[in-house]
């Protein structure tokens, strides 16, 4: 009998290559040395991203216009408290539009200071109140912990719009990464629940899709800000086993790309690299809210790694970008 034939090994995807600028970003940032990441490493990736402290608020703000508070805000039901940070223009003629902001760190780490600078300008630039909030993290708070922590501080920041000095009609959800995701499933919940009435989304290279079978996520294996690995884990955090089973049901309000169902939403902003394994999902959100006859803005910036405006602030991909999501907050936030 003839051999049995061997099956060829797959190739993997060649990757879109980074713009010559954010490259050498990127090969001066300092190369992961330690075990490869488990559950059992997340702790050390805590502390080291502890061990690179974030000015304080006061810092960030420095002789800006702008006011802050530190509080603690009710949490879901039976659940601990929420921090929050509120950033107000001084002079606030109220009421005037207000920012929901919510972290990224894979699900896994990551604070609402890290979010402090981005939010700092939108205040400056737009004269909005922000709202930033603190949210449980898996693997020791999987889901629904954390979309539930967003969603309630969310419902308090609608309840507390006149305090606020916000008018509850113009409230865009916001996030970068795991923070777009989580905003993605506000979003969501809010529709499902009847809740906040949000006048639009701000997804910047979100965490939406567990199941990782996209071009661009294994074209990033090994490769950027925020490798395959490292997102494989922070949806297994997240979801336990459940992560990446096609037939597992996972709640799109924790995995958004997993919704049947994306019309009723508010206008939604969706930005990513082109050289990001977000790319794809990112792409296919988008696609998906136009077939269900909502609005999207879509942007791929071409050589852009993930988190490219956090890590290249002075690059021009991030000034076109920072503009960009400036002119659609301006439009959905005019009355």
């Amino acid at each position: 009998m003839p051999p049995t034939p061997v099956p060829p090994t797959p190739v993997p995807p060649v990757p879109v290559p980074f713009d010559p600028a954010l490259a050498v970003v990127l090969d001066g940032m300092p190369r992961p040395d330690g075990p490869a990441p488990t559950l059992e490493t997340i702790p050390l990736m805590r502390a080291a991203g502890a061990a690179m402290p974030m000015p304080p608020v006061a810092e960030v703000i420095g002789d800006r216009e702008i006011d802050a508070e530190e509080l603690l805000v009710p949490g879901p039901a039976g659940a601990p408290d929420l921090e929050v940070t509120v950033l107000r223009p001084r002079r606030l003629r109220a009421p005037v539009p207000g920012l929901y902001n919510i972290h990224g760190g894979g699900m896994i780490t990551g604070h609402r200071a890290m979010d402090t600078p981005r939010l700092v300008a939108l205040v400056e630039e737009l004269g909005v109140v922000a709202v930033n909030v603190e949210y449980r993290l898996a693997p020791e708070h999987p889901h629904p912990a954390p979309v539930e922590d967003c969603y309630a501080g969310l419902a308090w920041m609608s309840r507390h719009a006149a305090e606020l000095g916000v008018d509850p009609g113009r409230v865009v959800v916001m996030g970068g990464s795991a923070g777009g995701g989580l905003a993605a499933g506000v979003a969501l919940l809010a529709r499902d629940r009847g809740g906040p009435r949000l006048a639009g989304q701000l997804l910047l290279c979100p965490m939406l899709d567990d199941r990782n079978t996209t071009v661009s996520s294994h074209q990033y294996d090994g490769l950027g800000t925020w490798p395959r690995a490292l997102n494989l884990l922070g949806w297994r955090a997240l979801l336990g086993e459940r992560a990446g089973d096609p037939d597992a049901d996972v709640p799109c309000h924790a995995a958004p790309a997993r919704a049947a169902d994306l019309s009723g939403l508010p206008p939604a902003f969706v930005e990513a690299g082109a050289a990001e394994l977000f790319r794809d999902e990112d792409v296919a959100y988008a696609t998906r809210i136009w077939a269900a006859g909502g609005q999207a803005e879509l942007h791929i910036w071409n050589g852009a790694f993930h988190g490219f405006d956090i890590f290249a602030p002075d690059h021009e991909i991030t000034r076109a970008a920072l503009a960009t999501r400036l002119s659609w907050l301006r439009r959905i936030l005019t009355p």
